[in-house]
């Protein structure tokens, strides 16, 4: 019996809806533009206290402006409806066409493992700001509503569900609609209704262990909430790439010399970059930008520590946060800084006084990703940004009539 399930009662964008999910920003009034761009994107819904005509209210206050938005948009004739369906999602890169495959649906929540001595077959093994988790469960109980999916990918038959996703979107014919991301990725989406192929499908993407890529918060969102099934969108190793994900600081409360003397007095090593600080291409180097001058960083790790406890970002947090400057990873003078954003654009938040450390991570690999998941070891928190993302707004599952 699988654990992946059609949606019940979806609601399939008519166009204009798409977005990027909520914590794909760097900067808050970035998702203020983005919704005044295009007031009917699903992010008015997703993040209403930064929506134009929201400004100024808490996350709470604006929770009715949410359910609003949400009602006129599907008054609007700006969602279909459909009952029991798996929707096919396909995303083409510009140029190349080359294209990532998965599948929206519903997963059961009794599912997730967070430890190896939990039972399921969904792992999430990813810290979580609890802050980010309370809204969601808000923002669900408010609207009835998911409108953002968990990504998950599939780590027992992926070969065999990339193929089956990819034949069935090629055979769906026109897509219901299509989206264009910031990237120029096209998002196409076609709803499956009841039948042999659904079920095939969903046999598949439940097949074996499934690890959370994207949407730690949103899996937990739905545990806390009290959710049976939670939206996701089942993806395959073959369609995603991991890429850099990097931290800027603000308020640095030592000068550049403190900050490189206190990190060599706890063992590590910093040499001068000749060069502008870039994403460093191997593991176990980090890039520093201060002052206005680069520093490429070897952090100590313990040789006979896990390997979650080696990977940079761990490092980032125990020795560069935590030994010398004494902050938490929740600190709000941390800002984290996903692969959307080049090298240069952080060097430049820092040129320009908005902050005053910039850290350049190397990706973590997708391989080691799922190796770490399945051992049932836990990342460090954002430390993975997964590319393509899926789409918040295309694909909206019911939980329940608004109160």
């Amino acid at each position: 019996m699988t654990i992946v399930h059609p949606i019940e009662h979806a609601w399939i964008s008519t166009g204009d809806t798409g977005a990027q999910n909520y914590d794909e920003f760097a900067d808050d009034a970035e998702i203020t533009a983005v919704i005044e761009a295009n007031p009917h994107s699903a992010l008015a819904v997703e993040m209403p206290h930064r929506a134009p005509d929201s400004l100024g209210k808490t996350f709470a206050d604006s929770l009715p402006d949410a359910v609003e938005r949400l009602a006129q948009a599907k008054a609007a004739d700006r969602y279909s409806a459909a009952d029991d369906v798996v929707v096919l999602y396909r995303i083409t890169e510009p140029g190349s066409g080359n294209a990532a495959y998965g599948m929206f649906c519903l997963v059961d929540t009794d599912q997730i493992s967070t430890r190896a001595d939990e039972p399921g077959l969904v792992i999430r093994n990813e810290d979580v700001f609890i802050e980010k988790v309370r809204e969601r469960v808000a923002l669900a109980e408010a609207t009835g509503h998911l409108l953002s999916p968990v990504l998950l990918m599939q780590t027992g038959q992926g070969g065999e569900l990339q193929a089956e996703l990819a034949s069935a979107c090629e055979a769906a014919g026109a897509p219901a609609t299509t989206d264009t991301d910031h990237g120029g990725r096209t998002h196409a989406v076609w709803p499956l209704p009841p039948g042999p192929m659904a079920e095939r499908l969903c046999a598949l993407a439940g097949s074996g262990e499934l690890v959370v890529a994207d949407g730690n918060h949103r899996s937990l969102a739905a545990q806390t909430g009290g959710l049976s099934r939670f939206l996701a969108v089942v993806t395959t190793p073959e369609s995603v790439t991991i890429d850099p994900y990097h931290r800027l600081v603000r308020e640095l409360p030592v000068t550049a010399a403190t900050l490189l003397d206190s990190l060599r007095t706890a063992g590590a090593t910093a040499t001068p970059l000749p060069e502008p600080p870039d994403t460093p291409s191997q593991p176990g180097q980090i890039h520093l930008y201060v002052e206005g001058a680069g520093h490429a960083v070897t952090l100590p790790a313990p040789p006979d520590a896990p390997v979650t406890d080696r990977l940079d970002h761990a490092l980032v947090e125990k020795v560069l946060f935590g030994d010398v400057l004494g902050f938490d990873p929740g600190d709000k003078r941390i800002r984290y800084i996903g692969g959307d954003y080049p090298a240069r654009w952080l060097r430049d938040e820092v040129d320009a006084g908005r902050a005053d450390l910039a850290i350049l991570t190397p990706p973590v690999g997708v391989r080691d990703f799922v190796d770490v998941n399945l051992a049932r070891q836990k990342m460090p928190r954002k430390s993975t940004w997964f590319t393509p993302k899926a789409r918040a707004g295309l694909v909206l599952a019911q939980l329940h009539t608004p109160a």
